[in-house]
């Protein structure tokens, strides 16, 4: 997994590629962590996304826990398989979404 960063004052984008599971989703977790400081407006980018596991899901969440007390947070570009993992698991409704 490669993460591809670009902030923009208070807005930073992550852009993911490959695989976020749980190998990767520790330097998702640590990227976050280290990056979400002043932001107001988190998008993650899953274009270049492949697979996303439970690991990764937690990843996501605990990020829009974050951002919910300090901005807000938006999902881009998740294909058809990321989408129907997000549905199953009910994060649909818990993530902001958008195609």
């Amino acid at each position: 997994m490669t993460i591809q960063k670009k902030a923009e004052g208070d807005k930073l984008v992550l852009s993911i590629h490959g695989r976020l599971d749980t190998i990767t989703a520790p330097q998702m977790e640590n990227e976050l962590k280290a990056s979400l400081q002043g932001i107001l407006e988190l998008e993650i980018d899953l274009i270049e996304l492949e697979y996303i596991s439970s690991a990764g899901l937690r990843v996501l969440l605990a990020a829009q826990k974050v951002m919910n007390q300090q901005g807000t947070m938006v999902i881009r570009g998740a294909n058809e398989d990321i989408m129907e993992i997000f549905e199953v698991t009910g994060f649909i409704d818990i993530l902001n979404i958008e195609e």
